[in-house]
């Protein structure tokens, strides 16, 4: 399975790959623009080019793209929805031109109109934007979230209701962050706890629509519904649960991204990914 981290695309989307390659990338995780801006200028074509070139030389893939923290499609209010589905269909068509297979979002917040609302708001944005035709063939993947605040995506009935209301199922996925899960009260911790957790996901949403995993640990506890990372097996999943993952079949071949912590030489980067690369072929116990 291709193993990789989120890297940044200072100086241009094509300068992710020497970043990624220097820390042994498989696969990669970019945003294609600011995460904390709405507006970006274009793609430049020979920006665009040397995306492509680079790709090719470095062989990292797929490259998976994480949109703007900025963006909730469940918004309640008129402006801050209509501007997120603008921003929303203009990172997927920027998506579409570097031919990226997968965007990851979070399923929005429902702000104080409720659960039900909030899942009902955020499917009628994607069925726009879906039915638009914007972005080509790149598939929106659906992240599981923490719950902290009003926050959907915490309990995978989210997930399932969204599909039940969105039909565009060839458009739409899921991105499992393990870090997210646990803390919205799924363990993984063992083997008993782990395979509840993920047949409890594929009766309730189907483990075939998971298309890529972010392995983070998580600095807080079980349930405490807070979004904190940690380093792999520093956190209060520990190795355990990720022996278990990187060794289940049913994800062979899956991108798994990690978006652990690290310093501007990247050297955390490099020791969690070998890390969690110690642990594949791994019987039992922690590596």
């Amino acid at each position: 399975m291709p193993f990789g981290a989120h890297m940044s695309i200072s100086g241009g989307v094509s300068k992710a790959f020497a970043r990624g390659e220097s820390v042994a990338c498989e696969a990669m995780q970019i945003f294609s623009k600011s995460e904390r801006q709405w507006a970006a200028k274009p793609i430049p074509p020979e920006e665009v080019a040397a995306f492509k070139a680079e790709q090719g030389r470095t062989g990292i893939g797929p490259v998976i793209v994480h949109d703007s923290y900025l963006i909730n499609l469940a918004a309640p209010a008129d402006e801050l929805w209509e501007k997120s589905i603008a921003a929303f269909s203009h990172e997927l068509e920027r998506c579409d031109l570097l031919g990226i297979p997968y965007i990851v979002t979070h399923p929005g917040a429902h702000t104080g109109s409720g659960e039900d609302v909030g899942l009902e708001r955020e499917a009628v944005a994607l069925n726009r934007i879906f039915e638009s035709g914007v972005g080509g063939s790149t598939t929106v993947l659906l992240e599981t979230t923490a719950g902290q605040g009003s926050a959907l995506g915490n309990r995978f009935e989210h997930l399932a209701r969204l599909f039940e209301l969105v039909p565009h199922h060839d458009r739409m996925a899921v991105c499992v962050d393990t870090c997210h899960i646990f803390a919205a009260g799924y363990d993984i911790r063992d083997e008993a706890s782990y395979h509840a957790t993920f047949a409890e996901f594929d009766r309730i949403v189907g483990v075939g629509r998971i298309k890529c995993f972010h392995l983070n640990d998580s600095q807080k506890d079980l349930g405490s519904r807070v979004d904190r990372h940690s380093a792999i097996g520093q956190g209060c999943i520990g190795l355990e649960g990720f022996r278990l993952l990187v060794n289940d079949p049913r994800f062979a071949g899956l991108p798994m991204i990690i978006e652990t912590p690290k310093g501007d030489d990247m050297a955390e980067d490099v020791e969690n990914l070998s890390l969690l690369r110690s642990l594949v072929g791994k019987a039992s116990g922690p590596a």
